[in-house]
């Protein structure tokens, strides 16, 4: 509920501030004197267009602040979504600045307009924004047939099972998908692995082919070279081993004619040793080097296979490959089967859902039950209130799907004339007629559903005599369960007031200011008086007044 309304610099007010008790709050005054200046104000805090021409001095800031008690409104979770500090009174401010900027603040704490009409909407019903009125909205008129009928208990039993029933079947999708994208992954992995075992990889080979495949491609290369190398050695004019014999003969005449020389004897002569062992490998060598074009094309496509899976999986090595070929074993190994998992949570949901239309059905059983004494109370109700030839329907639609409420759609279809078609209540209704249908309608469900303040402009327009007088009782009642804010010009509503301000204007030289004053209960009966007469009132104006306020129950 709003606790309290600052205002300054806006429009013709400079500055005020009002009270909203609890029960109904009755706003009076002179046409023009600035009540519509109040509502205006509150259509700023909660997000409505700002526009700076609408500041009283200019060369000021406008500052619009709501106090709210929002306790029982259940909005916790709304702050916390919101990062938004949680009082139990929350203050919520506007300002407008002289350049047209406009600043919203939740408990001092920055918010957009859209978080703004967002939870001013939970706490305020003003009357006058038809487009968003909650008697539009399809689901807040299941709501008010629900509390009629006594769902609570049975919905959210409903709601609670339906909650489990939507995140298995998230649930359920989640998985199929997975086993999709398992089956996708396995077929992938096993023709990777396909390769691989195809391929029998071994350790080290990649180096030995590779050494192999250089000796075939260069044979020949290497058959001349070394058997030119051997001829050198050991054949030929001058031969090298021939050349180091002949050294040894030649230094064995004088190697005791000298201390250093059997040294270097014995030197030459292990060098002839040597050469001649060399001679015999070149030989050995050069006589095994075959050509082998078959056995080349074999180590050739090896090497391929091994260089095309190097390629494809951007490794260097077999023994990188190798660790491949094990990581796409484990991957293989730790895909699970989801079928049984599946089948259970199919099976789960099936039974959840049978459960879940069963008490759906029982819901939508006991809205029709109740529907028809509720469009009976809104009839007689409407035809108190000057609308004799109202025609009001609860439709029920059934869905096949299941819904957070069930499986109906209701709408509330509405003539206001006689002949003319039942409609739903947005395409027909004006606003007349919208303000005395929600009147009627959440007096009627004001004990069971836990509503926003809510706020009527001139809702007596058109009506007088005793349909005010009972226009007055219903607001009343409703008054009882709710905090009412109404703006009126009928002395029968407001004789009903719980709190009666008055709305004036005060001149002073060259300025008009814009003033709110609570009224005491001889200030009231005077209020109501002038308003059942004139200004002075009459005695009997006056005796009238106490008898209108005598009458409220």
């Amino acid at each position: 509920m709003i606790k309290k309304l600052s205002i300054r610099n806006y429009a013709i007010i400079e500055e005020l501030e009002i009270g909203f008790p609890e029960g109904l709050t009755i706003i009076t005054g002179e046409t023009g004197a600035g009540k519509s200046i109040l509502l205006g104000a509150l259509g700023l805090i909660m997000g409505g267009r700002a526009d700076s021409k609408s500041l009283y001095d200019p060369s000021q800031k406008c500052v619009i602040e709501g106090s709210f008690d929002v306790e029982r409104y259940q909005l916790q979770s709304f702050f916390e979504e919101h990062d938004l500090d949680y009082f139990p009174e929350c203050i919520i401010r506007r300002e407008l600045s002289p350049v047209g900027k406009s600043r919203a603040f939740v408990n001092d704490t920055p918010v957009r307009l859209g978080t703004l009409k967002q939870l001013t909407g939970a706490l305020i019903d003003l009357h006058e924004q038809f487009d968003t009125l909650d008697i539009h909205n399809v689901s807040f008129q299941l709501r008010m047939i629900d509390a009629l009928a006594g769902n609570n208990e049975l919905l959210d039993g409903y709601q609670a099972h339906f909650k489990k029933y939507t995140a298995d079947k998230r649930q359920l999708q989640s998985l199929i998908e997975q086993r999709e994208r398992s089956a996708q992954e396995t077929d992938f992995l096993n023709f990777q692995l396909a390769e691989f075992s195809e391929a029998e990889l071994a350790e080290g080979e990649q180096a030995k082919l590779e050494t192999e495949q250089n000796q075939l491609t260069n044979a020949e290369e290497i058959k001349s070279t070394l058997s030119a190398a051997f001829l050198n050695l050991t054949s030929g004019e001058t031969p090298i081993t021939g050349q180091l014999q002949e050294m040894l003969k030649q230094t064995a005449e004088v190697k005791n004619f000298h201390p250093a020389i059997p040294a270097l004897y014995q030197r030459l002569e292990g060098l002839l040793v040597e050469m001649e062992d060399i001679a015999g490998e070149l030989e050995k060598v050069a006589e095994s080097t075959e050509s082998d074009p078959e056995r080349s094309a074999v180590i050739q496509s090896r090497l391929d296979t091994i260089y095309r899976l190097q390629n494809k999986h951007r490794v260097n090595s077999v023994a990188e490959l190798l660790e491949i070929q094990a990581t796409i074993n484990n991957r293989l190994n730790a895909i699970g089967d989801l079928s049984s998992e599946i089948e259970a949570l199919e099976k789960s949901i099936a039974t959840q859902e049978e459960r879940l239309r069963g008490i759906a059905q029982k819901l939508s059983d006991r809205r029709k039950k109740s529907a028809p004494s509720f469009t009976k109370k809104v009839l007689g109700l409407l035809k108190q209130l000057s609308m004799p030839h109202t025609r009001f329907e609860v439709e029920f639609k059934e869905s096949e799907q299941l819904s957070l409420t069930g499986t109906d759609e209701v709408h509330f279809l509405f003539a206001a004339n006689p002949g003319s078609r039942l409609q739903h209540i947005k395409d027909v209704a004006s606003g007349g007629e919208l303000s005395r249908l929600t009147l009627v309608t959440k007096s009627l469900v004001a004990a069971a559903i836990p509503l926003p303040t809510l706020i009527f402009d001139e809702i007596d327009t058109g009506i007088s005599g005793d349909v005010s007088l009972k226009m007055g009782n219903i607001l009343r009642q409703l008054s009882n369960h709710h905090q009412v804010v109404n703006i009126t010009h009928s002395p029968q509503i407001a004789a009903n007031a719980d709190a009666h301000y008055f709305v004036y204007k005060k001149v002073s030289g060259n300025t008009t200011t814009t003033k709110v004053k609570l009224l005491n209960e001889e200030e009231r009966v005077r209020s109501i008086a002038v308003m059942l007469s004139q200004n002075p009132p009459s005695e009997a104006a006056l005796a009238n007044a106490r008898e209108l306020m005598g009458m409220v129950v």
